[in-house]
């Protein structure tokens, strides 16, 4: 008797990534990402990223061939189709659906003085009551750079659409969207709870250039006759899941719910967040989506809080300051020192401006350092608790966002390996933190097992999801963290001259 699967794809920027997952039992059976080293990124001036989006198609398609060939399964036995994908990018297309220039990524910043002109005109009342965001650095502002710059290239253009559209649309001939698509976007509005014209109308843009839009959770569409033989998949098979990388990271992590939170420490960190009500941050410091589960009659919203200097911060002390010694020896020689790093604190934004600090560039500083009674173990101590206050800090914002912060899930990597780190994160936050064995694109599989009735709900398609481990605060010692975040958000304050 055959298996069945679903298949999830999660498009990177560094890579596009396939997983099966078994159906009955929940379990990855393989996976696969290429390229295996990282995909390349065009920069053709200062502060440009760009990607051919054929390249994610090939990597797709490569990914899916070996998972296919290592598990034996063939195109009947995979019943849907899942799809993550890399936020904010743009992709082009004409009336024959072909691409008219390589995509605009997350990662470019061209079209930051576009979404801040918009802001400024618009009002930020008006922006940020309907979109919940400036129009910023997002999908919309870089069409407007399109428009402007390449008045050609926008006159051809059929459809306006993000990565994971993109893949939807080479998989089935049909180009559409999600809510919570457009409003990564910003080009959804919060408030007359549809495409948000007003923001449409200021740059120019036709409404017909938004592909029609279909619910994250349903039969999208379905694999074309074209690509079935493309790829060795079974026509008609249901595409059926779509979301951005962090809300599917959520989702992965079975992160649904008011109050719930999902957080990843890699070079950068992540905690994204539901609410559970239309609210945003009147100083922009977070970003708010709609989430996975986001209706127009039902808000959920994805408060997307980053910050640009933590994994790289570890990553910059191992080098610099303990190199001679492996991540965990690290870990372990952080913990030979109190609560606090004796007086020792650490800074950590030192990888450019950062959001939650309204976009100032403050670099990362070390205080209090005593030669006489301070060494190496000290400064890898503070450098991981001044990741951990810097989430808090970010959190705080959440919070007064009416977030009711007592959960936070994430995926035992990178910093999550700590023991420290993750003791100090629930000790300050005051949070039980979960720690599982997942990725983006198991969890996109599921999801589509979710959006095409294979699963009842999210708590049956996650019911397998494997929790390793569960750390909650520690009464006996959280006022000394308590403590230690207090000097360390007095101290930056300070540098802020708030």
């Amino acid at each position: 008797m055959s298996k069945r699967y679903l298949l999830g794809f999660d498009v990177g920027s560094s890579s596009v990534k396939a997983s099966l997952v078994n159906i009955e039992t929940g379990v990855v059976e393989a996976d696969a990402h290429y390229p295996e080293k990282e995909a390349p990124i065009t920069a053709v001036k200062a502060g440009w990223a760009e990607q051919e989006p054929q390249m994610w198609w090939d990597n797709a398609k490569k990914s899916l061939k070996d998972i296919m060939q290592r598990t034996g399964a063939t195109g009947k036995d995979i019943k849907a189709i899942g799809i993550s994908y890399q936020m904010h990018g743009l992709v082009c297309v004409d009336k024959n659906l072909n691409v008219l220039r390589p995509s605009i990524i997350w990662c470019d910043s061209r079209a930051v003085p576009y979404g801040e002109k918009a802001f400024k005109d618009l009002g930020s009342e008006k922006c940020l009551s309907h979109l919940l965001n400036s129009p910023g650095n997002f999908t919309l502002s870089k069409l407007a750079w399109v428009k402007e710059n390449e008045p050609e290239t926008f006159k051809k253009i059929y459809k306006a659409m993000l990565p994971g559209d993109y893949i939807a649309m080479k998989l089935s001939g049909k180009v559409n969207t999600t809510i919570s698509g457009l409003s990564e976007g910003i080009a959804w509005d919060f408030k007359e709870k549809r495409p948000a014209k007003f923001l449409l109308d200021y740059f120019g843009f036709d409404e017909s250039l938004i592909p029609d839009i279909v619910p994250t959770f349903s039969v999208q569409s379905t694999v074309s006759a074209d690509a079935a033989a493309e790829l060795g998949l079974e026509p008609g098979t249901p595409i059926s899941y779509r979301a951005g990388d962090q809300p599917n990271n959520a989702l992965s992590l079975n992160v649904f719910n008011p109050g719930e939170i999902a957080s990843t420490a890699g070079t950068s960190g992540v905690v994204y967040g539901v609410l559970g009500s239309v609210n945003y941050d009147p100083k922009s410091r977070v970003n708010t989506f709609a989430h996975v589960n986001y209706t127009t009659d039902v808000d959920r919203l994805g408060v997307l809080l980053c910050i640009n200097g933590t994994g790289i911060l570890n990553a910059w002390v191992h080098r610099n300051v303990a190199s001679d010694l492996s991540y965990p020896e690290m870990n372990d020689l952080a913990a030979t020192v109190p609560v606090g790093s004796e007086g020792v604190t650490i800074i950590p934004f030192g990888n450019g401006a950062e959001r939650v600090l309204e976009n100032r560039e403050v670099d990362c500083s070390i205080h209090g350092l005593n030669f006489n009674k301070h060494n190496r173990a000290h400064i890898v101590r503070a450098a991981q608790e001044g990741i951990v206050f810097s989430f808090c800090y970010g959190m705080e914002i959440m919070e007064k966002m009416g977030m009711d912060i007592h959960n936070i899930h994430a995926g035992k990597a990178n910093m999550f390996l700590s023991p420290l780190f993750c003791d100090t994160l629930a000790n300050v936050s005051g949070a039980t933190i979960e720690l599982y064995d997942t990725d983006g694109a198991a969890g996109a599989a599921k999801g589509a097992g979710i959006g095409c009735g294979i699963y009842k709900d999210h708590d049956e398609a996650f019911a397998t999801l494997k929790k390793l481990s569960v750390i909650k605060p520690n009464d006996d010692v959280r006022s000394s963290y308590l403590d230690a975040y207090a000097n360390w958000k007095e101290l930056l304050n300070e540098i802020l001259h708030l």
